[in-house]
């Protein structure tokens, strides 16, 4: 019987761990980079993925302008959504300098190609089951300053799309870029509302957020139930990184769960410690429930915990 429950225990951990973000260092920015010059936080409407750019000479750039700016995919429109003085998640080598502002004619061109999207769909559609491909389309988008035309879609598994790029390339007379994504990123395309009733973090947000692990979880003394802290995407929630580095700041004044410390003539064991309202929950041997103020422990010369 004891195999049986040592099992669904292993089973449990690691359907969490799949949960987690695998961490990439390459995306985690320069920790200590400060602009020299006025630096924009620009997102891309289609997208929803951050850019951070300085004016390069263009005046006029506040908070609501459409801006032409190079992207990973090509030159295309943004919206600048305001000054940014402590950039997160930045590299200096990615930061681009701003083309100029969205002209009456850029403005039309975006019109006119948003409404060929909806046919780009049903066409990518038609060739995807003629190929009969395993494709499910996200999102489909044609560059505003150049002749390219987007598509993103997610699938299970590699896909040979060559054959359909160059039926695409046939139809639309124009280069064609095939992008698969994952989950995160469907979820912060589509966008939708969270377990809090809220737009998704990655949506509306910000799409510059740390790799989530389950410690974080843990330290903030939420219950590992995956449906309890994984979101829509099936991944562990965002919002686990706002307040992780603050609880982990607080823990290091606090006694830690399962030790065991004399007091009041009884030999207690610490069961629960809230960082947010400082109290501490000890269990006696002789039966007792406690809840203590988390200021009154202190350390000994041993390293060990007391109560003062």
């Amino acid at each position: 019987m004891s195999d049986i429950f040592e099992n669904d225990i292993d089973d449990e951990r690691e359907n969490l761990e799949a949960l987690e973000d695998t961490a990439d260092e390459s995306d985690q920015g320069d920790a200590d980079f400060t602009p020299d010059e006025p630096l924009y936080h620009l997102k891309l409407e289609y997208s929803r993925e951050s850019i951070f750019a300085t004016a390069g000479g263009v005046q006029g750039i506040e908070a609501g302008v459409r801006v032409i700016v190079p992207t990973r995919y090509g030159h295309d429109i943004a919206v600048v959504l305001g000054e940014t003085k402590k950039p997160r998640g930045v590299r200096q080598s990615d930061i681009v300098d701003i083309d100029r502002i969205v002209s009456k004619e850029d403005a039309k061109r975006a019109e006119e190609l948003k409404a060929k999207e909806s046919d780009a769909v049903k066409v990518f559609k038609e060739k995807v089951a003629y190929h009969r491909l395993d494709m499910k389309l996200i999102q489909v988008h044609f560059l505003v300053a150049e002749q390219k035309a987007l598509f993103f879609f997610s699938s299970d598994n590699r896909v040979d799309f060559r054959e359909l790029v160059k039926d695409l390339v046939s139809v639309f007379k124009m280069r064609i870029e095939l992008r698969q994504i994952g989950v995160r990123d469907e979820a912060r395309i589509t966008g939708g509302l969270g377990v809090c009733g809220r737009s998704y973090c990655c949506h509306a947000v910000s799409d510059k957020i740390k790799p989530v692990s389950i410690r974080m979880a843990k330290d903030q003394n939420l219950s590992l139930n995956s449906m309890k802290i994984s979101g829509q995407c099936g991944r562990l929630l965002c919002c686990l990184s706002y307040e992780f580095d603050w609880y982990s700041e607080a823990r290091k004044n606090l006694p830690s769960e399962g030790i065991h410390l004399f007091y009041d003539g009884t030999n207690f064991k610490i069961t629960e410690v809230n960082p947010i309202t400082s109290t501490v929950k000890m269990l006696g041997e002789d039966g007792r429930l406690l809840e203590v103020n988390a200021k009154r422990f202190a350390k000994d010369s041993g390293s060990r915990w007391r109560i003062g």
